[in-house]
């Protein structure tokens, strides 16, 4: 039975120190994330009305949607509130604006992905006696919840199995800080054909339910270290690494925590694409537990992250739900997700 599944495995419970080489913690807990961009992130630009009645739009063509906002007059800013404060000072009519931008550029046929400093000048526009503005939304921080996927020997943890983009510009987020904290689960919107669902949880931000450090935002998920392993891995019993080659098609679980506790759900590995495009989507999974499927409808949002087990080893993660059909959805191979720690 589903709810006897972890019985496959030991019962020995171990340090999480023990797990090393081919062996690693499974998670499936939900975890509350926070993250702090690389400077500034524009979201797009904006036309305003000067204190004359005419509109401009001083970022048109200058800046755009990605670039990560870093300096103005020569002062570093590291987040929105520098740089609201700088621009409130403003006394002359021409600023000098520092970002980054990032790029894909080819070099013998591979593609490289590079970062170049920018500078330019532009006007800000006057709209009242005593305020100026640069007519650029922006953001700096991100915030959400997922499940984590397992943990190393050295503390390491890997969570979502995806990146983390921006919900307006879709850009993968440029990260100079993140924290895990504990979250709770308290309530679940079914998926269903067109809408994926998604599960809500409670995470109070302070630093009494702080769990770790995020590091790193990658297109296979977030990675950093875990200090309080105790609050978070009730269960320390090591798994071994599943290898790509050795997933079948067939019967496998997935580790999860929906109803409160984290638990082993039956689902069908439909295919295995060892060579897949996106580093997200090697695996091709479909919910087959009646009970998951009663609780959830299949994958919800959230769920990203929840360890892929077959055969007694940890062969992947949850990354994507099918939009069309909760039941199913991707998972990435757990040697992707591995490749992001050091």
């Amino acid at each position: 039975s589903i709810r006897n599944a972890k019985q496959m495995y030991s019962k020995e419970e171990v340090s999480a120190k023990a797990a090393s080489g081919d062996l690693l913690i499974p998670g499936g807990m939900p975890i509350g994330i926070y993250m702090e961009t690389d400077g500034v992130m524009v979201l797009g630009t904006e036309a305003l009305e000067g204190l004359d009645g005419l509109n401009y739009e001083p970022a048109k063509h200058l800046v755009k949607a990605g670039d990560y906002i870093v300096g103005i007059n020569e002062k570093p800013v590291a987040n929105k509130k520098e740089l609201l404060e700088e621009i409130k000072n403003l006394t002359s009519e021409e600023v000098i604006l520092k970002f980054f931008r990032s790029f894909f550029s080819k070099k013998n046929f591979w593609k490289v992905f590079r970062k170049e400093v920018i500078e330019v000048k532009m006007k800000p526009v006057k709209v009242t006696e005593k305020e100026y503005k640069l007519g650029i939304w922006v953001r700096d921080n991100a915030q959400g919840l997922g499940t984590i996927t397992f943990l190393t020997g050295n503390s390491e943890f890997g969570a979502l199995g995806h990146g983390i983009h921006d919900v307006d510009t879709n850009e993968l987020l440029d990260i100079t800080d993140g924290t895990l904290y504990e979250t709770s689960i308290k309530d679940i919107q079914k998926g269903e054909s067109g809408n994926p669902g998604g599960m809500e949880g409670i995470i109070v931000y302070n630093r009494y339910n702080i769990l770790g450090k995020i590091a790193k935002n990658t297109e296979a998920g977030i990675y950093g270290t875990v200090d309080k392993i105790d609050a978070l891995f009730a269960e320390q019993t090591p798994m071994t690494i599943g290898k790509k080659e050795e997933i079948q098609t067939g019967d496998a679980f997935i580790r999860c925590a929906v109803d409160g506790t984290v638990r082993d759900y039956q689902i069908k590995i439909t295919k295995v694409d060892l060579f897949c495009k996106e580093v997200n989507k090697g695996i091709v999974l479909e919910v087959t537990d009646p009970e998951l499927l009663d609780l959830t409808g299949g994958i919800v949002q959230g769920m990203s992250g929840s360890p892929i087990i077959q055969n007694g080893k940890l062969v992947g993660a949850v990354t994507h739900v099918f939009v069309q059909d909760a039941t199913k959805g991707y998972g990435i191979f757990i040697e992707n997700m591995l490749k992001n720690i050091e």
